[in-house]
């Protein structure tokens, strides 16, 4: 039996879900005629509360998008130092859109209004970068899937508008936040100026993200993803399996949080494990102990079929997902308290 508990992407359609695919209406989404497409953008901004939506093909390409509308060369934009946004998407930031960026500190990858406020460019300093944009990541992956506390959320906005800066979140795995907090999607779409959501992760679709905005931001989101080489013919075939997603995945997440606990909950009882971060949602972060590094770990148990990934010298990232069975977690527990590593 192989576990790979790498990434939540790593999961594939269900039966169900492949059969949606299948009978999906499609046409040509640039000419803003695939009806399935259309229905997932009008659905996904209606769950939110805001005026429009752009289904693209990845969280990436949502990101990159709305740093592109929201800014201009030479601008600033503020966020943690671990953001996907910054972190993980190839100086994409700085290649597409020319901007500079505000590097926060913050426990767990995530930053304060008192920080954001702190950091904010004098807007008649012509010797810094205008400060224009803030973007928070919720659930922050880099952190274990941490989830901000929504008050604060509200903070930051407060000074965003203050101080007229435009606000974006990285809801890659925003379903997962909302599955163990009182908010609702609307809650989100009242304070943010924009919104990525991808699919194609606790959700289970294959491929897939939509930004979220109002109706004139997402004018001219549509022709950055043109320019980006994101414009799709017939993808309502995969706009089809996002619409399953949203229609039959969003309970089920909290499988996923309850067998990273478990996971979590064996790991801290190991010899060989420093420390767990603490698990809010699907994703489990620990540190290995000082004399054994993170891929001696991955490579011992990736021998015996359970795959992670090391996240530096010595911690390693878990993830739980919809693929991810009862059967696998007794098997996952098992080998995580029986592996050598000589």
């Amino acid at each position: 039996m192989k576990i790979d508990l790498r990434s939540d992407t790593l999961t594939r359609p269900t039966p169900e879900m492949l059969q949606a695919m299948f009978e999906a209406k499609v046409g040509d989404d640039v000419f803003e005629e695939d009806p399935t497409i259309n229905l997932l953008e009008e659905k996904s901004a209606s769950l939110f509360g805001m005026d429009a939506g752009l289904f693209c093909p990845s969280g990436t390409m949502t990101n990159q998008i709305a740093v592109n509308v929201h800014t201009r060369p030479g601008d600033e934009v503020i966020l943690h130092k671990l953001s996907h946004l910054y972190y993980y998407e190839g100086g994409g930031m700085m290649r597409n859109s020319g901007v500079s960026v505000c590097l926060l500190e913050g426990e767990r990858g995530m930053i304060t209004a008192l920080d954001v406020e702190s950091h904010i460019n004098p807007a008649d300093d012509v010797h810094r970068p205008l400060t224009s944009m803030v973007a928070v990541e919720n659930t922050m992956n880099k952190g274990g899937g941490a989830v901000y506390d929504f008050h604060e959320l509200i903070k930051i906005g407060e000074v965003a508008r203050q101080h007229g800066l435009t606000y974006h979140l990285d809801g890659a795995r925003i379903f997962n936040a909302l599955a163990v907090t009182p908010q609702n999607p609307a809650d989100y779409g009242k304070l943010f100026d924009s919104i990525s959501v991808c699919f194609s992760k606790g959700l289970g679709a294959p491929v897939g993200s939509v930004l979220l905005g109002s109706k004139e931001f997402i004018y001219k989101a549509r022709r950055v993803r043109k320019v980006l080489g994101g414009g799709m013919r017939q993808a309502g075939y995969l706009a089809a399996a996002a619409i399953y997603a949203l229609d039959n995945h969003l309970e089920r997440l909290n499988e996923d949080h309850r067998k990273a606990k478990i996971l979590g909950e064996t790991l801290k009882g190991l010899p060989w494990v420093e420390k767990t971060l603490p698990i809010d949602t699907n994703i489990l972060i620990f540190e290995t102990i000082p004399n054994l590094p993170a891929p001696t770990v991955v490579k011992a148990l990736a021998r015996e079929n359970l795959l992670c990934m090391d996240f530096d010298k010595q911690s390693i990232r878990m993830v739980t997902h919809l693929d991810f069975t009862d059967e696998m977690l007794d098997k996952a527990v098992e080998l995580l308290k029986s592996v050598r590593f000589n």
